[in-house]
């Protein structure tokens, strides 16, 4: 087995992928991320926490959205199949759909409020979170399923984002229709249980999420074998493995690539996750080779996570044109 280390002094040697004739399908947990942000100037008198005065107020796309926005902000043709509420915030949802150019599928589900995540901030510091979240009903997600088969012609990569809120439950049937068509399926999983995503492209777990299946590891050597061990039980392609600080690692049956993540400063992971998995199916369906796409992706990583919030990263930014 190869093992190698791959530098970031190569990167500016990656040619400029042509994007535009990427289509991406986005299937998953699709949420709303609302920001509200102020000043802190005293300590409330009723309880021993910060009282925030808040300013302005911002709206996101969440969760799968947010993958689709990133692949959108790339270039790519994107689509987003998901559900939310028939609420004033499904509406949201779709008004910024639009706006990002993103193509949406979603379905309404009469008897759910769309899932929001409501961050507080103040000093440029996230100080609270709150979550309001319905799984959907089971009516909804038939419909949904016979829509994917219904899309999947049209799509040359789907990337499958589950944040198990309950919008992935057909998600074995998904991954098997979408590789016996021969398409790229990209996954980023959740939950103690991989096995459903069985059969896909990638699967792209994060350090704690890939030790809730295998457990811990002491070594690189004892990573390396767990790792390859779930890669060819699943019957994936590959196992990407982020790892924050420590950069990616990338499993394949030919060989194992490391990239030290992008150094530059830290000011919000939120979804940068979901940047990695959009550049990386981008790169794949441009046709980039596997190890040009993890560079690719985890240099898309390093730059999102300088940005506040869930944000996407522009062709741009990535390849200077």
């Amino acid at each position: 087995m190869i093992s190698r280390l791959l530098s970031t002094d190569t990167y500016p040697h990656i040619a400029t992928p042509n994007l535009e004739n990427v289509r991406i399908l986005v299937v998953g947990d699709v949420m709303l991320d609302r920001y509200w942000f102020g000043e802190v100037s005293r300590i409330s008198p009723e309880a021993p926490v910060p009282i925030v005065r808040v300013e302005k107020r911002e709206e996101r796309l969440g969760g799968a959205a947010n993958v689709a926005r990133n692949a959108a902000a790339l270039g790519a043709y994107s689509g987003l199949l998901g559900v939310v509420g028939a609420d004033e915030a499904g509406a949201q949802v779709e008004a910024l759909l639009h706006d990002s150019q993103i193509h949406s599928f979603l379905q309404r589900d009469e008897a759910i409020s769309t899932i929001i995540k409501l961050r507080v901030i103040g000093r440029q510091q996230q100080l609270l979170r709150i979550d309001f979240e319905e799984a959907p009903t089971d009516t909804v997600l038939r419909d949904k399923l016979t829509q994917f088969n219904a899309l999947l012609p049209d799509y040359g990569v789907v990337i499958l984002s589950d944040y198990n809120k309950g919008s992935l439950v057909n998600v074995r049937q998904m991954v098997a229709a979408a590789r016996a068509a021969g398409k790229i399926v990209m996954v980023d999983p959740k939950g103690d249980d991989f096995t459903p995503y069985a059969g896909a492209t990638v699967l792209t777990p994060n350090k704690s999420e890939l030790k809730r299946v295998v457990g811990s590891w002491s070594s690189e050597e004892q990573l390396t074998a767990k790792a390859q061990a779930l890669r060819e039980e699943l019957r994936l392609d590959a196992l990407l493995l982020t790892r924050s600080e420590e950069g990616m690692s990338l499993y394949t049956a030919d060989e194992v690539l490391h990239v030290h993540a992008d150094a530059r400063e830290v000011y919000d992971v939120s979804g940068a996750g979901d940047t990695v998995i959009a550049t990386m199916a981008a790169m794949l369906g441009a046709g980039m080779t596997m190890s040009d796409a993890i560079m690719t992706a985890n240099r898309a990583g390093g730059i999102v996570v300088g940005k506040l919030g869930t944000a996407t990263v522009t062709r741009a930014e990535l390849f200077g044109s």
